[in-house]
């Protein structure tokens, strides 16, 4: 029998020769699943961004025909509502980009698919810009509505710019003694927050009567609604007849009432930042020889400060907005000025004005502490 004619021994397909003998060639490379598609959701965006534009466009004349009726329609207000209208078109942009980069991503799905990813990234960018900011516009559409719904009587009520225009500078005087409140608190509150909270973290047992004190204060009056404290305050101590407080005014009675009040909330703050300092820097200053109170006032007392700026700006905020609790004792700040005008004119815009120099007074410094909390993160992840 010749070699040609013997046949080949059979293999196991399990054997690790089987996969040469059946395919000797080299295995196929791997090639990449081509990205989703993002056409569908680039359409629905472009179509929410064209609703939208029609939507502002119907609020405009709605809301000019219903001002018409009450004739309050002038060509200032017209001017203003359609060119709000107007700035609307500039969301087709974002959500038209959004298309095209979608069917840019369609034709290279198959050809280059590192390009298809880019293009889908980039075009659910631009939809997700259209439709964000299309709810924005949205939300805005609403509360014009909300404006002139019911023959305009919210506007009526809450936004009549004549009585507003009218009384502004009468509000805007009583608004200083709620500045001037807010002011001397906060000066009272930082220097009475801080004895607070070093009383509280007095050492040893002779500190203990101390700390005790200092505790059921913060407790009583971190517990005790401010507006009750301010009322306790601004009725109750001038009945005592005390040679100190029975001839306060309204003003300085306030005051007191509202650093007796934060005075426990700045404790809280000042004492989580004093806790904050590693028990390292009070071991050395210690043995330097710094005493207790050096080592407060020298070491640990400023790297708190620079830790509790942001927290204790919130407090403060919270401080400015409860200024207008003072008119429960007579003050005549701008709440109260505002109530009396609203009782003589049945209407609460007036009411509206103080609550708009509330809010601009208060988005700045909101502002300033989201600024210092990103500083202070900037600072921490540098290791500062």
């Amino acid at each position: 029998m010749s070699v040609e004619e013997v046949a080949p021994a059979a293999v196991p397909p399990s054997s690790p020769s089987a996969a040469a003998v059946v395919s000797p060639r080299a295995p196929r490379a791997w090639t990449p699943a081509p990205p989703q598609s993002n056409l569908v959701w680039a359409y629905v965006s472009l179509g929410v961004a064209a609703l939208t534009v029609a939507a502002a466009f119907f609020t405009a004349w709605f809301v000019s025909s219903a001002l018409a009726e009450l004739d309050f329609r002038s060509v200032p207000v017209d001017t203003a509502l359609y060119a709000f209208a107007a700035s609307t078109l500039f969301l087709l942009r974002p959500a038209i980009q959004g298309v095209q980069s979608a069917r840019a991503a369609e034709a290279a799905r198959r050809s280059d698919v590192a390009e298809a990813r880019v293009l889908i990234a980039d075009s659910k960018e631009w939809a997700w810009t259209a439709a964000g900011y299309a709810a924005a516009f949205v939300l805005v559409l609403l509360f014009g509505m909300f404006i002139v719904a019911n023959e305009v009587a919210v506007g009526q009520t809450f936004f009549d710019l004549g009585l507003m225009s009218k009384t502004f500078w009468l509000i805007f005087k009583a608004f200083w003694v709620n500045i001037e409140i807010f002011v001397i608190a906060e000066i009272l509150v930082l220097v009475w927050g801080l004895v607070i909270a070093i009383a509280r973290l007095a050492p040893g047992r002779a500190g203990a009567p101390v700390r005790l004190m200092a505790t059921a204060y913060v407790d009583l009056f971190r517990g005790l609604p401010a507006i009750i404290a301010i009322y306790l305050v601004g009725f109750g101590l001038p009945l005592t007849g005390l040679p100190l407080v029975k001839d306060m005014n309204p003003t300085w009675l306030a005051i007191l009432a509202l650093t007796l009040t934060y005075g426990s909330y700045v404790s809280e703050v000042y004492r989580s930042g004093i806790e904050s300092v590693h028990w390292s820097q009070t071991a050395a200053a210690r043995s330097l020889g710094l005493s207790q109170g050096q080592t407060l006032r020298y070491v640990v007392v400023p790297q708190a400060v620079r830790r509790i700026i942001p927290p204790l700006l919130n407090d403060f905020i919270s401080l400015q907005k409860d200024t207008a609790l003072v008119s429960i004792i007579g003050t005549v700040d701008s709440f109260n000025q505002s109530k009396i005008i609203a009782s003589n004119h049945f209407n609460l815009s007036s009411v509206t004005t103080v609550a708009i120099l509330f809010v601009l007074i208060t988005i700045p410094q909101a502002r300033l502490v989201d600024r210092l909390i990103e500083a202070d993160q900037r600072r921490m992840r540098a290791g500062g």
